[in-house]
């Protein structure tokens, strides 16, 4: 594949580094070509490493990017690499005007460069942020960077992640630390700990929480130095803080340092404490050469770094847990020694330069991929998606893990009524529920329509929401989409004159139906839908995995639960007239007092499930935890799997409990309740009009005297799931 990066050429520290050890790898399995817009030193230690290199340099920057735009046209690369402001800037004309693909990487945040000069912030700054949105795709060092150039409003589908690569085994030659230290103007002690910065001094570093924390921790621990590498605008400044809080020679201000092995050779603690990064390359450097690590919250940090087990990470600007975590290291050499094992073993493993060159190349065929894909082509979803509703979000996560099985590069749109939260959760395309003209535009583009799963085709509810999704059906069909209905609760629809627009909208446009239970399978039938081939299937949750099971530990005590209590579950929800909390209160007590059983309230719908679980709590004779929903469906699931039963009205509070293998009981104020439970063959289900106490009581000595037998209900089901995703591959034309 034929390549150009494109640098601005002031690139230094981390940025240079990238870019470089990226290039050099590169080259050996593309034709790659390495374009600077300014000369000196970036383009001079391209040239040393043996990258093919470029130099558009004048004082006239239309004329430069002029020269790069002839080259381009001349010599036809598939793909513009941009990286830096002033590359982007260049790539956007790249692509107005030779209609090449565009790619940048995203090395920092571009809405805090450039914080200490005003004058670049309104010119370049901006100029940056107005190229990045008409670029086609763009490569992150760090997952937090891609979330937020989606929160950001830029396209999912465009946006990959690599992490930073280094050559672990290039460490640094032996060499005298303590004359190296006190050349660097330290009054080195044998004995004395030393930190480390390699950073630009500019206000996203935020240098000042370093010295004031490196101050603080001094008081204790006089054995205490630090090396401070780099320049900047800040510098300065920073010097006089330093003096104002009397650190004297304990604080070397070196300048921009080159010899990058033996800076960090020279220290014990690698620290970091900037308020925004991308992927910090010294963090690397640090661990390379064998430092401990103190860093804040930025960047992939969390990816490298357990908390407390390999390193510290601490908000940014908080100088008190900053001073702890200096402190800490500081006197127990062992820890550190073990810090920094652990993680060089990690990191040599997960941010190699092979690992990060062969990333790429993935990217640049991802990227190839997705050129290629014709004008109609990808899913849209649409179902009571972004409401809350933490049931609905399992369906949609299934879908979008079953499409991505299909192919990983799929585009996705989703319906939704929070298309930011969407997009952010799911690294989807999103649009709002009701945004009819978006939605009747992407239906014109899209392969596939699925109606996911749920019970969406019913009047139980309102009668608006019945036209809604027949409407999209309808519509997406006439628009040239395939239509699949996924996973379906059909029914029940109960007015006549709907039960006939149904038919006739599903028999006209839907060409697939797969449903969840067997009423939903009558339910079609009796109304008279013929046209479609309809399939039995499951509830789409069911092929989702729980969490592992320490994230469900780690849960339940952050919200003062021992992860190895007993437990009972209840998920209770308001409907109609219904006030019968006093058959749920005995329940709960019943199981308390005979098995031992803590009961939990669990919402599955926030926050309209909590009011009922207050009114039973308060009928209540036993103690009662509430927890709050947690944060993604698979931990649910795990936390569920940690109960001993599960009592609920939820629909999904069910299907969770079933896929954790969980023994449950229902109550059911729906048909779709009732229909799962017969669909499992789970006799542990009583009507919410006729639910006692009594009955709720007989049904927990059921289960729990024999709990095996309640296990074991999902497996034909979960393998009956996968006719979901058979269904969306025969559509899609997709060979298994």
């Amino acid at each position: 594949m034929k390549i150009f990066h494109v640098a601005g050429g002031g690139d230094r520290g981390g940025a240079k580094t990238h870019i470089l050890a990226l290039c050099s790898r590169l080259q050996k399995e593309h034709d790659l070509q390495l374009i600077s817009l300014r000369s000196g030193d970036f383009p001079e230690s391209a040239q040393a490493a043996g990258i093919r290199t470029t130099t558009f340099f004048s004082w006239f920057v239309p004329y430069d990017y002029y020269r790069l735009i002839r080259k381009v046209r001349r010599e036809k690369p598939e793909i513009v690499h941009c990286h830096g402001a002033k590359a982007n800037i260049a790539g956007l004309l790249v692509k107005l005007f030779c209609h090449t693909t565009v790619v940048s990487t995203v090395h920092s945040d571009y809405q805090l460069d450039y914080l200490s000069s005003l004058p670049k912030r309104l010119s370049i700054g901006f100029l940056n942020a107005r190229a990045l949105r008409h670029i086609d795709y763009y490569v992150t060092v760090s997952e937090l960077f891609k979330q937020m150039l989606i929160s950001r409003g830029f396209d999912p589908l465009r946006c990959m992640v690599i992490y930073n690569g280094l050559d672990f085994q290039d460490k640094a030659e032996p060499f005298d630390r303590e004359a190296w230290l006190r050349q660097a103007g330290i009054d080195y002690q044998p004995g004395d700990v030393v930190l480390g910065i390699l950073a630009r001094l500019t206000p996203v570093k935020d240098i000042p929480t370093l010295l004031h924390a490196f101050a603080q921790a001094r008081k204790e621990d006089p054995r205490l130095k630090l090396l401070i590498g780099g320049d900047g605008e800040d510098a300065e400044k920073l010097k006089v803080l330093a003096r104002q809080l009397k650190l004297g020679t304990s604080v070397s201000f070196m300048g921009w340092v080159t010899d990058v092995k033996h800076f960090f050779a020279a220290c014990d603690i690698d620290v970091l404490c900037s308020i925004s990064e991308s992927f910090p390359y010294s963090i690397l450097e640090g661990v390379r050469e064998g430092c401990a690590v103190i860093t804040s919250d930025v960047g992939g940090m969390r990816r490298l770094i357990e908390q407390g087990e390999s390193g510290y990470i601490f908000q940014p600007g908080d100088r008190e847990a900053f001073a702890r975590y200096i402190l800490e290291l500081s006197r127990d050499g062992e820890k550190r020694r073990a810090f920094a094992q652990k993680l060089y073993e990690r990191a040599s493993q997960l941010y190699s330069l092979d690992s990060m060159a062969a990333t790429q190349s993935q990217i640049y065929e991802n990227i190839r991929h997705l050129q290629s894909l014709p004008k109609r082509s990808g899913v849209l979803i649409c179902g009571a998606y972004g409401r809350g509703n933490s049931g609905d979000e399992a369906i949609l996560r299934a879908i979008i893990t079953s499409m991505r099985s299909i192919d990983p590069l799929m585009p996705l749109t989703v319906m939704t009524r929070k298309p930011r939260e969407t997009r952010l959760l799911y690294g989807v395309r999103a649009i709002y529920t009701f945004n009819i003209p978006r939605f009747l535009r992407c239906a014109r583009k899209t392969q596939l329509f699925i109606n996911g799963g749920g019970s969406l085709i019913q009047d139980s509810t309102s009668n608006r929401s019945l036209y809604y999704y027949l409407f999209t059906i309808w519509a997406s069909r006439h628009a040239g989409a395939h239509v699949l209905m996924y996973g379906c609760g059909i029914g029940h629809v109960a007015r006549p004159s709907n039960r006939r627009l149904a038919r006739l909208v599903l028999d006209d446009s839907a060409e697939l139906i797969t449903v969840r239970d067997s009423i939903s399978l009558d339910e079609l039938h009796e109304m008279g839908i013929t046209k479609p081939t309809v399939r039995p299937s499951a509830d789409p949750a069911l092929s989702l995995q729980p969490a592992p099971e320490e994230d469900a530990c780690q849960y339940l005590r952050q919200h003062g639960l021992d992860p190895d209590g007993r437990y009972i579950c209840f998920s209770i929800r308001q409907w109609k007239d219904f006030d019968n909390y006093q058959a749920f209160a005995e329940a709960a007590d019943y199981a308390w007092s005979t098995y031992g059983l803590e009961t939990v309230f669990m919402p599955i719908e926030q926050p309209s499930d909590i009011p009922p679980s207050q009114k039973t709590a308060q009928l209540m004779h036993c103690r009662s935890h509430f927890l709050p929903a947690p944060d993604y469906v698979e931990l649910t699931m795990a936390v569920l799997r940690r109960m001993k039963l599960v009592c609920a009205m939820r629909l999904h509070a069910l299907v969770f409990s079933a896929a954790a293998n969980t023994p449950f009981l229902a109550v059911s104020y729906d048909i779709k309740v009732s229909s799962f439970m017969k669909y499992v063959g789970n006799p542990s289900c009583c009507d919410l009009t006729e639910v006692t106490g009594a009955f709720l009581c007989r049904q927990i000595d059921r289960i729990m005297r024999q709990p095996e037998d309640y296990r074991n209900y999902v497996l034909r089901l979960q393998a009956l799931e996968a006719e979901n995703t058979r269904a969306a591959r025969e559509l899609l034309g997709a060979a298994e």
